[in-house]
């Protein structure tokens, strides 16, 4: 079972990286908010039918503690997205995806900063190549400033970061489909608020169609539900190196489908970055199998 969740994570980080092409298509017309409120609510109803079934026999009104945090959650949801699209409009599929990735090494840094949990020494070391890394991506080893694109995606993979965190700390405690449900729901309303004032309705063309429904059912739908299937029986570390490859297929994408290249400084970036957050993940790693070989010897 394992590694039929490890393939579907795979398969999770497929989806996700190519997203970001459909993203930056949708970007091209200016549509951050309208864009994203239909991406999040059309894939909210597409997991109703999963939270009804796993309803079943108990009642659907979710506790005010459940419903606090489904709007912690919405919220945060809301932001790391907005300015994820928001920054797409300016810098390519590939340099998104890659400094969207960085949450992963900014969790231990808010985990110490906010809850006090001490990160190991292994993570300042990843917080070091990936800072490295995103100035090279950003800015191609030059000093004429930093592109307004790559810094909107680092406050997108700030806000990922505290989302991460939030589930994990306080959304295992409610069941994960009408949560889930509940923060895309949350998410979506929250951009068609603010596109109502601040947003003109796009042009919906065959092009912006298309870049909606992949993102919507397959980025948000299918991506969420499997992940949430898929992570109770991959290990954490598994899930984070796996779905880290997302950055990867960003770039790979981005290359094949809208001709996006890379300075060969600009690859160094991209690699410092995704050994910064396989680095991270490293000691979390260590400890799973040390546990897991002290399991199988009786220890």
């Amino acid at each position: 079972m394992r590694l039929k969740a490890n393939v579907t994570l795979f398969v999770i980080s497929i989806i996700w990286g190519s997203a970001f092409v459909a993203q930056r298509v949708a970007a091209q017309v200016e549509s951050v908010y309208v864009f994203n409120g239909l991406r999040y609510v059309i894939g909210a109803l597409m997991v109703v039918p999963f939270a009804r079934n796993s309803l079943r026999g108990r009642s659907p009104l979710p506790s005010s503690n459940q419903i606090k945090w489904t709007l912690i959650a919405g919220f945060f949801l809301f932001a790391g997205s907005a300015f994820q699209q928001a920054g797409i409009q300016y810098t390519t599929a590939g340099n998104a995806g890659f400094i969207t990735s960085l949450y992963v090494v900014f969790i231990p840094l808010i985990l110490f900063l906010v809850y006090r949990e001490k990160p190991h020494w292994i993570f300042m070391v990843a917080v070091v190549m990936a800072v490295g890394g995103a100035f090279l991506l950003s800015t191609g080893g030059k000093f004429d400033g930093v592109h307004l694109g790559d810094v909107l995606e680092l406050l997108c993979a700030l806000f990922w970061a505290f989302h991460v965190i939030i589930l994990g700390k306080y959304a295992r405690k409610f069941d994960a489909m009408t949560f889930s449900v509940g923060q895309l729901l949350v998410c979506g309303i929250l951009h068609f608020a603010v596109g109502a004032f601040v947003e003109s309705a796009p042009v919906f063309d065959s092009t912006y169609v298309l870049a909606v429904a992949y993102t919507a059912v397959l980025s948000v739908g299918v991506g969420y539900t499997l992940q949430v299937w898929a992570q109770r029986f991959a290990p954490p570390a598994d899930a984070a190196l796996i779905l880290g490859l997302e950055s990867v297929f960003a770039v790979v994408a981005g290359w094949l489908l809208l001709d996006e290249r890379l300075a060969p400084i600009q690859i160094v970036g991209c690699g410092l970055i995704f050994f910064a957050v396989l680095l991270s993940q490293f000691r979390e790693w260590t400890t799973n199998a040390l546990d897991a070989n002290r399991l199988v010897e009786g220890r």
